[in-house]
């Protein structure tokens, strides 16, 4: 059938319109190109820019959290090739000491060494042979403390060691020098592939991070990074400093547990490990993290562990974990007062009457408003009432408790090291390992719960061989604590206040954290041998 002329005529318009079709299709094809290719390249200037601002939000954060810059990669290797060839070798002018010198070293400070080596204490840095890009780090000091003349020959022989003195003895550098030989020793051999080489493990953040301040400055001498790892701050920032790579990790126990749980930490590499403090972690209850933790460590790693007391949880952890430790005991093995602070006890009748008292003895030792005063009380709510009366009077005052973020108690911190807040009012949080220069005073205004908390508040005055004063409020309230004062004041050869001599002399049995009164402590006495019992 031959088409229509109706079918002609639409056949005839459709060809007469094809041609307009396809121009309009193909307007519409590069419109919609040209639309594509617009958002492509808005979508990669937007991904630009948020790149850019999180590579220098990134910085920013990496820049406090490892704030150790490597200098010049020559400069670096140099000194690393110069410490790691070094090996502690005893000096001759030690060695030509007469050996009434050393006796008489050991005797005025109180030491015991126990083990198999026999080193003399380096009395004099020069008697280390330490490198002098080491020997830099020290160049404000006059001459070693007790714990590091005594314990540096033994740790730079490469042996574990155990450490037993009171705070403010200047512990950090004596395992974080020891340490940096370790660390330029591995790198000199190639064995630098970004993970930590050290770890330090400390109680509380703030002794964390003044533990890592110290690493971070003997460390830029040689090149070694390192970063301070502690919870109430965002973990990213941490993460990304183990991605880049570190030599040396300082951490408090549970946020180290939390990124080696969600894989960020690896210590396989750790090959020296020190354990700051170890009696107050055991205290606090971290005893399963440090044990998970070097769980995590090699067994063939170097260790030191430092404590203010050698109780028996200590003793436990140290014959579990220490390959043949030598012991280094400055003083007393259970818990005592610096000799180099004047312990001032004033009784108090009326617990109410403490905080004039305060304001009048402020008036006598802060005369200047200059001079660094630390004092502390037992709960944050009297801390915090205690910094706002203090305000009120005049008074340029920070505080450190429980109830300030992590952020707030690094400034308040900073503030009062640097004297620009030259009074601060703490709980026991501030009590222990913080290593505070030139504090004249230390107020207790009210006593702590513990003997050993009291010993240890006190004690951040009188610190690296300088005087301190430590005075402390003591009412009927405290009257439990009176024979465990009495016995410490006595033992530092200090006044007793007969108004304290009236509360009596009668030390309370200590009791165990789980087992109360009825624990026996069995340390020091021989186990009997378990007898085998047969059933025929």
């Amino acid at each position: 059938m031959s088409p229509t002329k109706i079918e002609k005529a639409e056949k005839r318009k459709r060809d007469e319109e094809a041609p307009l079709e396809k121009v309009k299709k193909s307007k519409k094809d590069k419109k919609n190109k040209k639309d594509k290719e617009d958002k492509k390249d808005k979508k990669q200037k937007k991904e630009k820019k948020e790149k850019k601002t999180d590579d220098d939000s990134t910085a920013a954060d990496e820049s406090k959290l490892d704030r150790t810059a490597s200098p010049a990669t020559t400069a670096a290797e140099e000194n690393i090739e110069i410490l790691a060839s070094y090996q502690y070798k005893e000096n001759a002018e030690l060695s030509a000491l007469p050996q009434s010198t050393i006796d008489e070293f050991y005797k005025k400070h109180t030491i015991e060494i126990t083990g198999d080596l026999r080193h003399r204490p380096i009395l004099e840095f020069k008697y280390a042979g330490l490198p002098d890009n080491i020997m830099a780090v020290v160049k404000n000091f006059d001459r070693p403390t007790p714990v590091q003349a005594a314990t540096w020959p033994i740790s730079l022989s490469g042996r574990d060691i155990v450490g037993i003195a009171e705070t403010g003895s200047g512990k950090t550098l004596a395992f974080t020098i020891p340490g940096l030989v370790h660390i330029a020793t591995k790198l000199k051999q190639g064995k630098k592939n970004g993970k930590p080489s050290m770890l330090v493990v400390s109680p509380t953040r703030e002794l964390a991070m003044q533990s890592a301040e110290q690493a971070e400055a003997a460390g830029k001498a040689v090149g070694v990074t390192s970063v301070c790892v502690y919870g109430g701050v965002d973990k990213q920032f941490q993460r990304k400093a183990f991605q880049r790579g570190v030599d040396i990790v300082v951490a408090t126990p549970g946020r180290l547990i939390d990124l080696i749980n969600e894989g960020s930490c690896d210590l396989s590499n750790v090959s020296f490990m020190v354990l700051d403090e170890a009696d107050r972690m055991l205290d606090d209850g971290f005893e399963n993290d440090i044990r998970a933790i070097m769980g995590y460590t090699p067994k063939d790693r170097q260790t030191l562990m430092f404590s203010a007391t050698w109780p028996e949880s200590v003793r436990k952890l140290a014959s579990d974990f220490l390959n043949k430790p030598m012991r280094v005991t400055i003083g007393s093995p259970d818990l005592a007062a610096s000799k180099n602070v004047e312990q001032i006890v004033k009784v108090i009748q009326n617990p109410r009457d403490k905080e004039r008292h305060l304001l009048d003895l402020l008036k006598k030792v802060h005369k200047s408003r200059t001079n660094r005063v630390l004092i502390f009380a037992l709960y944050k709510k009297e801390a915090m009432r205690i910094e706002r009366s203090l305000e009120y009077n005049g008074f340029k005052v920070v505080g450190i408790h429980g109830d300030k973020n992590q952020q707030q108690r690094t400034q308040a911190l900073n503030s009062f090291k640097d004297g620009s807040y030259p009074l601060m009012i703490a709980t026991d949080v501030a009590a222990r390992g913080l290593d505070i220069p030139d504090v004249e005073y230390v107020i207790n205004l009210t006593f702590p719960l513990t003997i050993e908390a009291y010993v240890h508040r006190i004690g951040r005055t009188g610190r690296g061989g300088k005087k301190g004063v430590a005075y402390t409020f003591f009412t009927p309230e405290d009257k439990a604590h009176s024979g465990e004062l009495i016995n410490v004041l006595k033992e530092a050869n200090m006044k007793v206040p007969d108004e304290l001599m009236a509360f009596g002399t009668t030390v309370k049995k200590k009791t165990h954290s789980a087992y109360g009164a009825f624990f026996k402590d069995t340390s020091g006495v021989e186990a009997k041998k378990p007898t085998k019992i047969i059933f025929d």
